[in-house]
């Protein structure tokens, strides 16, 4: 049997959607194992009876285990399935009320951004000892982690553990490819992309059919559609010449330009502190999923885009190949990036392994935008891996949204104040 742990499973909803498309696969009827942790025995428990739940719907014949001490749960472990949130709502909260106070706007705040740094912080540490702990007790298994900030928390596990059976994945760029399909009226069959660059801002450098590029095609279309005009992303790609991949809510706060000036987030329809919402929103479905269990409705998700970490395990155990968008160690995949950077490139993933692409280069004026926030991203890795407090605040310095909007004395008495309300999250040197 195929030994799946999910560590962070009390986030239901996300391992409902892993699981269904796990649980349909013919080929792993009877051949799953699924154990759940969670630090959050309340959110294991309701975990449990759910997957328990999308089992008897699915007839999948998997046996589920609920395991508290995590060490125990990575035992045999095939693969590891981690969506960390250090903290939890009350430190998002933190990281949106505290700098409202000073100022500083921001959207999602997971990534980049004074928020990113702070969930980097307190998400770098503990990602970095589940990726020890793995290659000590399941060294053959595949660590994929859905936790942000991504490229900061990739780029951490590399250096601190070494651990090589890491990939980061997530949905945007796929999302991306689907939206840009939409929107010239094509299947996403008969298109051709090819993206790449960092998680959250990775760019579709390849967008064909027929052998010729659809970007004339989009460009007809933005061109006939003033709304459109107005979004974010749609800004980026007309000033920087390829499409990204990170919405345009979350576009905004990677660049100095919008997030400051409030005329600019009402031209551009900027949702301010959109990831509060979010988590709102999450909290929600969290206990409407208890309510529907109690219910005994049924909640298998038959219809849906499958779930990166469900498409790399299934072609994994079963030897098909498929396409994936992975994020791993640079070494040369990006020419023009730094090589311990965590890139976001394709990869071609079945029996033999996982093989990503090398892309070459990418247009400077795309590269020049990845490393700003590399900039950041290895400010706030140093910042944790060296024990350095100086750096955090060099990290926050360098963000394009904070720097544009807070002069140096306030992004330091702007972190102070950060460090101190999260405390025991945060690593003990960085306290100092």
């Amino acid at each position: 049997m195929a030994r799946i742990v999910f560590i962070g499973a009390g986030d239901v909803e996300l391992t409902r959607r892993v699981l269904s498309a796990l649980m349909l696969a013919p080929a792993l009827r009877g051949e799953l194992e699924v154990v759940l942790h969670d630090d959050d025995p309340g959110r294991l428990a309701t975990a449990g009876t759910l997957v328990r739940a999308l089992d008897a719907e699915a007839g999948a014949e998997a046996k589920i285990r609920s395991v508290f001490d995590r060490r125990q749960a990575l035992e045999g472990a095939d693969f590891v399935v981690a969506h960390l949130d250090v903290g939890g709502f009350e430190a998002t909260l933190r990281d949106f009320e505290i700098p409202h106070r000073y100022g500083l706007r921001q959207t999602i705040g997971d990534t980049i951004g004074i928020g990113g740094v702070f969930r980097g912080l307190r998400t770098i540490p503990v990602l970095v000892e589940l990726a020890a702990q793995m290659a000590e007790v399941c060294p053959q298994a595949w660590l994929l982690s859905l936790s942000d900030p991504m490229a900061m928390a990739g780029q951490a596990v590399h250096e601190a553990t070494g651990f090589e059976r890491f990939a980061g994945l997530c949905h945007a760029v796929c999302d991306t490819h689907a939206y840009l399909a939409d929107l010239v009226g094509r299947d996403e069959d008969e298109i051709t992309f090819l993206s790449a660059g960092l998680n959250h801002q990775s760019f579709v450098l390849r967008f064909e059919a027929d052998g010729r590029s659809l970007y004339p095609e989009l460009d007809a279309v933005i061109a006939a559609d003033a709304q459109l005009r107005r979004h974010v992303r749609v800004e980026l790609y007309r000033t920087f010449g390829r499409f990204p991949t990170m919405s345009s809510e979350h576009a905004a706060e990677y660049v100095p330009w919008i997030m400051r000036h409030p005329e600019e987030t009402a031209r551009l329809g900027v949702p301010v502190e959109e990831y509060l919402r979010r988590v709102g929103q999450s909290l929600h479905l969290y206990e409407e999923t208890r309510r529907a269990l109690s219910a005994g409705h049924k909640l298998l998700i038959r219809w849906q885009h499958q779930e990166p970490a469900a498409a790399m395990i299934l072609a994994l155990l079963t030897g098909e190949e498929k396409e994936i968008y992975v994020n791993v160690a640079n070494r040369g995949l990006i020419g023009n990036l730094p090589a311990q950077a965590c890139v976001e490139v394709p990869a071609l993933v079945g029996a033999a392994g996982v093989r990503p692409r090398a892309v070459g280069d990418l247009p400077v004026q795309l590269a020049a935008l990845n490393r700003t926030f590399l900039n950041v991203v290895e400010l706030t890795v140093r910042a944790v891996l060296d024990g350095e407090r100086a750096h955090v605040y060099r990290a926050a310095m360098l963000d394009p949204n904070t720097a544009a909007t807070l002069p140096l004395p306030a992004i330091e008495a702007l972190c102070d104040e950060l460090i101190e309300a999260h405390g025991d999250l945060l690593p003990a040197a960085v306290r100092r």
